[in-house]
C-alpha cells in the first residue's frame, strides 16, 4: 500500500513537466503538416490546400536557402571544434596550476559569462567591437582607422564562434576538469620516477586517461550541427551580414513571422529537425561502438 502511495506522489511531481512537455513539444508537432500545404490563415489549418512537397521542390531551388545551410553547417562545426578544445586546453592549464589557491578564482571568473543571456552578451560584444569601442580605441594608436566589425560578412563568423566559445569555454571545462580528477595520482607519480616531466606527463598520462571523455563529447555534439545557435545569431546579426550570418533558424523566423511565408518556413524547419534527429540517432550508434555510452 505504502509503495502505491509513494507512485502516486512521484506521478504527482512528474505531472507539470509531462504536462509541459505534452503542451510545448508534442502538440505543436501538429503543425509540421503546413510543409505540405499552402497555408491560408483565412481558412485554417484544416482546410488549407495540399501540394505535396511543392514546398521542399522550391526551397531546393532558392539560392539564399542553400547559402543558409552552408552558413548554419560552417558556424555549428566552428563552434563544435572550438567548444571542444579550448575548454580542453583551460582544464589542462588549470589542473597544471601550482598555485592551487588561484584554481577556484579563476574557474569563477570563467564562469561568468555562461550564465548571462544572449540579450545582454550581446550588447557587451556589439560595444567592444563598436566603432567607438575599446577593440577600435585600441588599434587607433597605431593609426588604423576604425572598423565596423559586425558590419563585415567576412568578419561575422568568426566573431560569432569565438564570442561563443568565450561564454561557454569555462563552464564546459568542468567536464574535462571531473575527468582529469578520475586519473589514478599514482600513474602521474611513477611517469615522474621514471623521468617524465610535466610535457611528456601530459601526453602519455593525463591525455589518454581522458581520451574516452573527448571522444564522447565529440560524437555527441554530431546531433548538434544543424544548432548554430539562433539566440547569438538573432542578437548579433544585421541585414549587411546575411550572406554569411544567417542560419536556418534566424531565415524560418523571418520566412515565417515577418514575411508570412508559413509553409515555406515550416518546410525548412522540418528538414532541419529530420536532419539533425538522423544525425543525433547516428551519434548515440557511434558512442555505443567506441565508449560504450548508452541511453538505455
Amino acid at each position: 500500500m505504502n509503495s502505491k502511495k509513494n507512485l502516486i506522489h512521484y506521478w504527482i511531481m512528474m505531472a507539470p513537466g509531462y504536462i509541459w512537455l505534452i503542451l510545448f513539444s508534442i502538440v505543436p508537432m501538429f503543425g509540421i503538416i503546413m510543409a505540405f500545404q499552402d497555408f491560408n490563415p483565412s481558412i485554417g489549418i484544416f482546410k488549407s490546400p495540399w501540394i505535396g512537397l511543392e514546398n521542399f521542390r522550391y526551397m531546393f531551388s532558392m539560392d539564399d536557402v542553400r547559402q543558409v545551410f552552408i552558413n548554419t553547417i560552417i558556424i555549428a562545426v566552428g563552434k563544435l571544434i572550438g567548444n571542444l578544445i579550448i575548454p580542453l586546453i583551460f582544464a589542462l592549464l588549470l589542473s597544471e596550476l601550482t598555485i592551487k589557491k588561484l584554481v577556484r578564482p579563476i574557474q569563477t571568473i570563467a564562469y561568468l559569462p555562461y550564465f548571462l543571456s544572449w540579450v545582454i552578451l550581446a550588447n557587451i560584444v556589439l560595444n567592444i567591437f563598436g566603432v567607438v569601442g575599446p577593440i577600435n580605441s585600441f588599434l587607433g594608436l597605431f593609426g588604423i582607422k576604425p572598423i565596423v566589425f559586425f558590419g563585415r560578412a567576412d568578419m561575422f563568423r568568426p566573431l560569432v564562434i569565438w564570442s561563443d566559445i568565450w561564454k561557454g569555454f569555462g563552464y564546459n571545462a568542468v567536464i574535462y576538469l571531473a575527468a582529469l580528477t578520475g586519473i589514478d595520482p599514482a600513474l602521474h607519480e611513477a611517469a615522474a620516477i621514471d623521468g617524465a616531466g610535466r610535457f611528456k606527463r601530459l601526453l602519455h598520462v593525463t591525455l589518454p586517461g581522458i581520451k574516452t571523455t573527448v571522444i564522447l563529447l565529440a560524437i555527441l555534439s554530431l546531433g548538434n550541427i544543424l544548432n548554430a545557435g539562433f539566440d547569438q545569431i538573432y542578437n548579433l546579426y544585421n541585414p549587411l551580414v546575411y550572406s554569411t550570418g544567417d542560419i536556418i533558424d534566424t531565415w524560418v523566423y523571418r520566412a515565417g513571422l515577418v514575411n508570412l511565408q508559413y509553409s515555406l518556413a515550416t518546410a525548412v524547419g522540418l528538414l532541419k529537425s529530420v536532419v539533425s534527429f538522423i544525425l543525433i540517432i547516428i551519434s548515440y550508434v557511434l558512442a555505443d561502438k567506441f565508449t560504450g555510452y548508452k541511453i538505455f
